[in-house]
């Protein structure tokens, strides 16, 4: 099938021709007739397989050829990193480039003021995180009454991430008559059932199996204590043949750690958590992607924000609980039908999470040992701060924000509030509600 068959306004074809497109994957060619025929859609399909321009060409067409009224906002995409919602403006961008549509990003972790006037303003297309879009929606920033689309992308993602009440919220102020496109990698039946909340009548484009991670990703498993993951990875690092590295933890701190010993042992390494600034986030993937750093070392607010091509390994250094993770963790590689390998280091601790995981996707994962490495060499003396323990504290609870989540991308706050465990404030202080950042 060629794209030309699909119905797609001719400027934003000759912008898939300028973007070296030549026939829609299968997710664009089920999708994109659906959304150009007015339907909500339930678009269902593996990373790295074209969702966002499957959303997004046929979602221009129609801008591009409906009525505009000055100052309204005539789309919105929600998603739920910064990252993503950068990526997602650098592609309208470059599929819009022929046709005379506004496009602007709202999102936390940068001053708010150019946002809020691109609200006044107005703008066909607004592409946001749910936390600031709300907040700046209550200080009655943008004209929202105008919406005639709705894209939720990453659903599963966001919902995980706690995000559902502020998106519930935003619908709440929309148009009740407007086209609506839910959009993900994975879908859980439980989340299909909040889908009924926001879509009218949808049709369903599934590609692939449920859940299931790239076929094209060879993944291996190495057993190995906690406290030799770091020399593990080093060793494993020797090899060439790793040549772009995705590397994933769980906590800030962590990545931050592992960047350190990474560099003092000669390997050229990078950052992206929700610690570092938007500049530095957008610096460090830049310098991925132009492969002026070998190595990317990031947590999991990340997995779901990252587009690089020529990743050739993704690394999991701390396991996620949650098997949806580890399908998009490691779709990072493999991206677009190519090759890539996902390596997990599992320590013992971790080893009811592996076999979580290989129900989930209901095969065993093979077990693999590095040559030459002692996997018998003894934990390190305690030190003052080892009373902490491991990082690995089980799963997420279902209904709360990230922990790496930045300001500005925050779901809601648990109910009891406070800074101390079981809720209220923080001994000596007065408890202060927060608001949606």
């Amino acid at each position: 099938m060629d794209f030309r068959q699909l119905g797609l306004d001719p400027r934003v074809l000759r912008a898939v021709d300028d973007a070296g497109y030549t026939e829609p994957t299968p997710i664009q060619a089920g999708a994109i007739p659906v959304i150009l025929s007015g339907k909500d859609l339930i678009g269902i399909a593996q990373t790295g397989t074209g969702k966002t321009a499957a959303f997004t060409l046929p979602l221009l067409t129609r801008l591009a050829t409906e009525h505009s009224s000055p100052g309204h906002i005539r789309a919105l995409i929600l998603a739920p990193t910064r990252e993503l919602v950068v990526q997602i403006h650098d592609n309208v961008r470059a599929y819009a480039q022929y046709l005379s549509l506004g496009v602007a990003t709202v999102f936390g972790g940068v001053g708010e003021k150019p946002q809020i006037e691109a609200l006044r303003r107005g703008a066909d297309i607004i592409i946001a995180t749910p936390g600031r879009l709300l907040d700046l929606m209550a200080r009655r920033y943008g004209n929202f009454s105008g919406i005639q689309h709705l894209v939720l992308d990453e659903a599963d993602r966001m919902l995980d991430m706690g995000f559902l009440p502020a998106i519930r919220d935003v619908v709440r102020q929309l148009p009740r008559r407007r086209q609506t496109l839910l959009v993900s990698a994975t879908l859980s039946r439980e989340i299909e059932a909040v889908t009924r909340e926001f879509l009218q009548s949808p049709q369903s484009v599934e590609i692939g199996k449920r859940s299931n991670p790239a076929e094209t990703v060879s993944q291996a498993v190495y057993e190995v204590p906690r406290h030799l993951k770091p020399a593990l990875l080093q060793q494993l690092l020797r090899d060439p043949s790793l040549e772009m590295v995705l590397v994933f933890t769980r906590m800030k701190h962590g990545a931050d750690r592992i960047a350190r010993r990474l560099e003092q042992s000669g390997i050229r390494t990078a950052t992206l958590h929700s610690n570092r600034s938007q500049n530095q986030r957008l610096r460090a993937l830049a310098e991925f992607k132009d492969g002026a750093v070998r190595v990317l070392v990031a947590t999991d607010i990340a997995a779901r924000g990252i587009d690089v091509d020529g990743i050739s390994h993704v690394v999991n250094f701390d396991f996620p609980p949650a098997p949806e993770d580890y399908v998009h963790r490691i779709g990072r590689t493999g991206r677009a039908n190519a090759v890539g390998d996902a390596i997990s280091l599992v320590s013992p601790d971790e080893s009811d999470d592996l076999r979580t995981l290989e129900r989930f996707i209901h095969r065993a994962l093979p077990r693999k040992r590095l040559e030459g490495f002692d996997y018998s060499a003894p934990a390190p003396a305690p030190t003052p701060d080892s009373h902490r323990g491991p990082s690995h504290r089980g799963p997420r609870p279902q209904g709360r924000m990230s922990r790496d989540s930045g300001p500005g991308d925050r779901g809601p706050r648990p109910a009891g509030g406070g800074g101390r465990p079981g809720g209220g404030p923080a001994r000596g202080g007065t408890f202060r509600p927060r608001r949606f950042r």
